[in-house]
């Protein structure tokens, strides 16, 4: 399933190593950040560090497994065309299905950590953070519906500005950082460090999309495998080190600390002041991520919509720009943000969505690499699908997420195949010069 728009002019090889790091980088680290070290922190104590060191280990796993997918289908489109490749349309069709759900809903949560940042930085309510959700939203959209791209100085420029960020957070803590606030480490039992895993999902989501420019490397086999083992370990200590912080510091334990534990450590250290930086820092973070997660699911959503799995208006496109994905993603979102401020639900209670899915289709196409891999990649795939199957049971709780976008994703191309059906009749056009079209 080929969610990039044909091209018949051929590739070139431009990437090199440094840039290749700087490109995964800026796919990683995304305004999860901004609140999931307090949340988890909050959800099990001193242990979130557990989850933490876990949810580190699968990624790196699933950097390496994408790699090797990518390898072996050179220019496929993600996910869904791995598990299509090796178990079937159907099943290809469903996990773009549960992808395109949880990059949609995640965008009410990554403006949405913007918006808290906004809000505490000029001491207004809450109301003010989903405002703001609106406006980062809005402004992400309209980029993609004009065709606006991140240019790749810009992209490197976002990557070096987050990791300096997260950096500085980091060091200035460290003195009022104290070991015994490790004690209790477990407050809350064990079930919550699985719980805390399936969450940071949200977190690691991008190993895959960066994963399709292998074919651009310079030197592939030797700059890929450093630029993700670079990324890997750069990832790994500001993400460990970030969530060190908030646990040595204490600073967690309310929503409201939770979702702004980043500004509140630099705020610790530089006065009122830094929380205008932090808010500046959260909003530019928040509209790259959303900027780029929406180019990429609505290009995903052309792809379903061409292949009957949503409403062929979904599948519009204009001057190269998938007009329709950009716009069902923008439905989803909107309505979504709006509901979450009729119910005054935070990230917290959203994350949880889009996470629990991006496990399963993580999942899904770590199985799909057993198939499909050989030798070192297969080892790889193995190891993905064990240490991501050893944390599902804790998402038990959320099963019913994936579920239902399954179950609707079944529907919607029942449905569809049945109007397509019905206008054939009328028109003599089959089905599949319908979906061709």
């Amino acid at each position: 399933m080929d969610t990039k728009s044909a091209n018949t002019g051929k590739l070139t090889a431009h990437i090199g190593l440094g840039q290749g790091v700087a490109l995964y980088v800026s796919a990683i680290l995304g305004a999860g950040v901004l609140v999931l070290p307090g949340q988890i922190a909050s959800s099990a104590g001193p242990a979130s560090l557990l989850s933490w060191v876990l949810a580190c280990a699968i990624g790196a796993m699933l950097a390496l497994l994408f790699v090797s997918l990518a390898r072996r289908l050179p220019g496929a489109g993600g996910i869904a065309t791995y598990v299509g490749q090796a178990y079937g349309a159907t099943a290809g069709g469903l996990a773009g299905w549960m992808y395109f759900s949880a990059g949609a809903i995640g965008q009410i949560v990554v403006p949405l950590t913007g918006g808290y940042y906004v809000a505490e930085a000029f001491s207004l309510s809450s109301a003010f953070a989903y405002l703001t959700a609106a406006g980062i939203l809005a402004v992400a959209v309209g980029a993609n519906l004009v065709g606006a791209k991140v240019s790749t100085g810009a992209r490197l420029g976002l990557a070096l500005t987050v990791a300096l960020a997260l950096l500085t957070t980091i060091i200035v803590a460290i003195p009022r950082m104290d070991s015994d606030r490790l004690t209790p480490f477990a407050p809350h039992g064990l079930p919550p460090i699985g719980s805390g895993v399936i969450v940071l999902f949200f977190a690691f989501a991008g190993w895959e999309a960066v994963a399709h420019l292998v074919g651009e490397f310079r030197d592939p086999r030797r700059d890929v495998p450093r630029a993700v083992g670079i990324t890997i370990v750069i990832v790994t200590v500001l993400y460990l080190g970030i969530a060190v912080a908030v646990v040595l510091t204490g600073t967690y334990g309310s929503p409201e600390a939770d979702h702004i534990s980043i500004g509140l450590l630099l705020r610790g250290a530089f006065g009122g002041h830094a929380a205008l930086a932090a808010a500046v820092i959260a909003v530019v973070i928040s509209l790259g991520t959303a900027n780029a997660f929406i180019a990429g699911v609505s290009r995903l959503g052309y792809s379903l919509a061409k292949e009957g799995w949503l409403p062929r208006p979904a599948g519009h496109v204009s001057a190269s720009v998938p007009v329709g994905g950009v716009l069902a993603v923008a439905l989803v979102a909107f309505v979504g943000l709006g509901l979450a401020w009729l119910c005054s639900w935070g990230t917290e209670a959203l994350v949880v969505i889009p996470s629990t899915l991006v496990v399963f289709v993580y999942l899904a196409a770590a199985v799909a690499g057993v198939k499909l891999l050989s030798g070192r990649g297969r080892a790889v795939a193995i190891v993905s699908a064990v240490l991501i199957a050893v944390v599902v049971p804790s998402s038990k709780g959320y099963v019913i997420i994936p579920l239902i976008v399954i179950g609707v994703a079944l529907t919607m191309r029942l449905v569809l195949r049945r109007v397509s059906r019905s206008v054939s009749g009328r028109t003599g056009v089959s089905v599949a010069q319908q979906e061709q079209a």
